[in-house]
């Protein structure tokens, strides 16, 4: 990581990027694709699809995904600007935020907490101090700084091991920095980290006395010692790639003079209005700022330049200073081209922008990534924000109970400075795989031959670590510590990478390399374990259809040889149903492909295997009339958008509905369809899911506190870290499997009772559990269940409780008189299922709980106003 002027590409590359799986591949039509025969499910902790094929679906075709967005954090001075069509992003949380209980982290509650809790008269100046007594005074202090600043001690104080000298030198720099200059640093970082900021806008007047000192500040070169670290390279990394060791001098951020070169980097830099007028004067139009950029950009290329004339400049400090610095850099250059003459007109834009926006500030790259590898160590994860430095403050002031458990925070999660760095690596290499197959639309030939290249690379050093990290789940880890400590290893991710390439094998027709590594997969129990369905899944296909004609026959016939792999392949899938970590929502699959094996291969009726106690029962139909309520989409909407808002109703957007049965007031199609079950001698909610994760809170509510090492960093936890990861289920198998054996078994009343009487009153913060639900309507809902399919239920939730979180039929119902439990799914016009939400009944169906699909029917249309 050397401290030198860096380019775009080079600066920019995947620096503040969340790291996020999307849920497809997208392939091109270079490979032929038949058409998908069934439904593809969620298959694990990171969202991504499992390629659950039919059998005549070698390799099914989905659909594109968006493409991922950088970190970006608004400030208050950030403005809308009208043309922008960005997407709108889903807010991730990082795993320690998701234990955090629900607190309030916007701009009012930070500045509430800092205006209520400073004090007049005394000062904190400690970081614990302020901390501790929860006061703020602006301008001096921050809880920005101070979370950043708790992160960086905290490692330190753990975990220095991890950093060299010269990087623990940069951390002794940071410390003699100014407040101001502090402030102004971790504001941009957690804005757009690897792009300019104009210094004029950058505003923070609030607590920046002096922006140019604090610019300044950060923009001064100091002196580095030399470090004694080796320089590490890493498997599947891109050879340009920077040194892992920083070298000296170094700055906090770069400034713009010089830096600033091409059309595209300066154009990020302008608001719409600005753009417009500069397009207007270069003559180019466009509908929006990206159509804009891309006529200047086609305008640039074409013509010659036409040398540089006067500017109108803004009367600021800055830009007087940016136009000398401009003039002394092109001087030269003008005067040899006065005529224009093989000038192109990019440099003229260029001058002309920045002319415009004055001098810029962007965090240099070496120190931008030293303090997000400090970030990743303290968060435990790759995925952090805004919210991520103020919600443990929050947090921790904020008057909650939390339950009771130990605290620990291991310091060994990465055992030197080289794991750190590799695992880093990995995680860059995996964000260049997911860039090719899933963030880039329809892929290419070459685009799969990187992706196996990469692969190629990277299998050798997997294997290696494989068996490393077996030796020590035999010889080193204790109470299941090692589950969570494994996804820090370079191995969890190189195991994603390897799962990733399976697929491309396959689009390559090197069937026999794709069993083989399959099959290495699953010998392996340590990494990735919630694939473990979708791999036998593939594994049983590709013996069934492909093994056959790929491996030696020995002497048997081509009839024989097929009758062998589909004996094989039925064996893959009896491995599969009793590998205690395939999960549940494989099972059905693996079972229908034994039936359809067993019928090919004439095995005897009573040799077969029978899975009719859990065959699956088609949800029945209901349908639900009511009165529909539509507004009249010409009123209260002005241009030429008018009826809108109806096709977006119809497009299976929140429709009104009359509530004929409960006061006739307004209400939604859920609310709708729940009076219309009450009256049919139901009682039920619109939850969601609400009941089930707070029954599943209830009664898994001392395995969730159990000690493991490392899933409790903190006193203010609603959960253990690793609740939202696989390694949640197989760090305490013995403890689930135990309470899964008490709920099927009819304890399910008496546990929520002892948790009720225990923590009610203290209304513990609980991840699940709503303390607004009635405890004799939970009481009776336990007691209408049968045990299995409690038991059934709640597996499915501690098995993937992230993933299963979603799906859940809207309305929950229940008899009392009759012991009935009923899950239904409304649906309005032009609704279809989700494949969450058909997991979900297929899991109910298939535990013996009945389901419905409530159609909503309009039997009245009223328009209003």
């Amino acid at each position: 990581m050397v401290l030198q002027a860096q380019t775009l590409a080079s600066h920019n590359q995947i620096l503040g990027q969340r790291i996020r799986h999307p849920p497809s591949t997208n392939f091109n039509d270079e490979f032929e694709t038949p058409a998908a025969k069934r439904l593809k499910r969620l298959d694990s902790t990171d969202s991504s699809l499992s390629r659950n094929i039919s059998d005549e679906d070698e390799d099914a075709s989905t659909s594109p995904r968006p493409r991922p967005f950088p970190r970006e954090i608004p400030d208050s001075e950030a403005e809308s600007e009208e043309g922008d069509e960005l997407p709108t992003r889903v807010a991730y949380k990082t795993e320690l935020e998701s234990a955090l209980p629900p607190v309030k982290t916007d701009k009012g509650a930070i500045a509430e907490y800092e205006a209520t809790r400073a004090a007049e008269s005394t000062d904190p100046s400690d970081l614990h101090s302020r901390l501790g007594q929860r006061k703020w005074v602006q301008g001096k202090s921050s809880i920005y700084v101070d979370a950043f600043n708790l992160a960086l001690e905290t490692v330190l104080e753990d975990e220095s091991h991890l950093f060299d000298e010269a990087e623990l030198a940069v951390f002794e720099q940071w410390r003699s920095l100014s407040y101001e200059a502090q402030y102004l640093y971790v504001r941009l970082f957690l804005r757009k980290t690897a792009a300019w900021h104009r210094i004029n806008r950058l505003g923070y007047y609030s607590d920046i006395a002096d922006l140019p000192g604090a610019v300044k500040e950060l923009l001064t070169p100091r002196p580095l010692p030399v470090s004694t670290a080796d320089v590490q390279v890493n498997p599947g990394e891109l050879d340009c790639w920077e040194s892992t060791t920083l070298e000296g001098p170094f700055t906090f951020a770069d400034g713009s003079d010089g830096q600033i070169t091409t059309l595209e980097e300066a154009s990020t830099l302008l608001k719409l209005d600005e753009l417009k007028t500069i397009a207007k004067d270069a003559k180019v139009q466009g509908k929006n700022k990206h159509d804009l950029l891309l006529a200047l950009r086609r305008t640039s290329q074409k013509q010659g330049g036409l040398g540089w004339v006067s500017i109108k400049r803004s009367d600021t400090e800055e830009s007087v200073k940016s136009e000398g610095i401009l003039l002394e850099q092109n001087e030269n250059r003008d005067v040899a081209n006065i005529d224009g003459a093989g000038v192109n007109r990019d440099s003229h834009f260029v001058r002309k922008i920045l002319a415009n926006t004055g001098s810029c500030i962007r965090l240099s790259s070496a120190t931008l990534k030293l303090f997000e590898r400090v970030h990743l160590v303290f968060y435990r994860s790759t995925e952090w924000t805004e919210k991520s430095l103020t919600t443990i403050i929050l947090a921790r002031i904020s008057r909650r109970n939390f339950p009771e458990y130990i605290v620990s925070r291991s310091t060994n999660i990465f055992t030197s400075r080289g794991a750190l760095l590799e695992f880093e690596a990995s995680i860059r290499t995996q964000f260049r795989i997911d860039s090719i197959l899933e963030f880039n639309g329809t892929v290419t030939k070459d685009g799969l031959q990187k992706v196996k290249d990469i692969f190629e690379d990277v299998y050798p050093r997997w294997r290696v670590l494989a068996d490393e990290e077996q030796q020590k789940e035999d010889r080193v880890y204790e109470s299941g510590e090692g589950a969570y400590l494994r996804r820090f290893s370079p191995a969890w991710v190189y195991t994603r990478i390897v799962h990733k390439a399976t697929a491309v094998l396959g689009r390559f027709k090197e069937h026999k390399r794709e069993h083989q590594i399959l099959t290495e997969l699953l010998n392996q129990r340590l990494f990735h374990t919630a694939r473990r369905g979708a791999w036998y899944q593939r594994k049983a296909l590709l013996e069934e259809h492909y093994m056959w004609d790929l491996e030696p026959n020995r002497g048997r016939s081509d009839d024989w040889q097929k009758k062998h792999w589909k004996r094989v392949a039925l064996q893959t899938c009896e491995e599969g149903l009793e590998d205690n970590e395939c999960h549940l929502i494989y099972h059905y699959d693996l079972q229908k492909r034994i039936m359809k094996l067993e019928k090919a291969l004439k095995v005897v009726k009573r040799e077969q295997h029978d899975f009719g106690h859990v065959r699956l029962v088609k949800p029945v139909e209901r349908s639900v009339e009511g009165i529909k309520i539509e507004r009249d989409p010409a009123r209260g909407r002005t241009g030429g958008r008018r009826g809108s808002d109806q096709n977006l109703s119809r497009r299976g957007g929140k429709t009104i509905w009359v509530d004929e049965r409960e006061g006739g007031g307004e209400c939604n199609v859920e609310s709708m369809c729940l009076s219309w079950y009450r009256e049919q001698g139901w009682k039920g909610y619109h939850s969601e899911g609400g009941i089930v994760r707070t029954l599943f809170g209830y009664l898994f509510y001392e395995v969730l506190f159990t000690y493991i090492p490392n899933v409790f960093q903190t006193r203010y936890q609603t959960c253990p870290l690793d609740l939202h990861t696989d390694a949640f289920y197989p760090s305490r198998a013995s403890e689930i499997n135990r309470r899964l054996v008490e709920i099927a078994n009819g304890d399910a009343e008496n546990l929520l009772k002892e948790v009720y009487d225990r923590e009610s009153e203290k209304q513990t913060c609980v991840v699940g559990i709503d303390w607004a639900f009635e405890i004799d309507d939970l009481l009776e809902i336990v007691q209408c269940f049968r045990g299995e399919a409690l038991a059934t239920m709640c597996k499915v939730m501690v098995q993937e409780y992230q993933q299963r979180g979603g799906g859940i039929p809207d309305l929950f119902l229940w008899r009392p008189d009759s012991k009935e439990i009923m899950f239904s799914e409304v649906k309005s016009e032009n609704d279809r299922l989700s494949d969450t939400q058909r997991l979900w009944i297929h899991v109910l169906t298939g535990a013996g709980i009945k389901v419905e699909l409530c159609n909503a029917i309009a039997r009245e249309v009223r328009v209003e106003g």
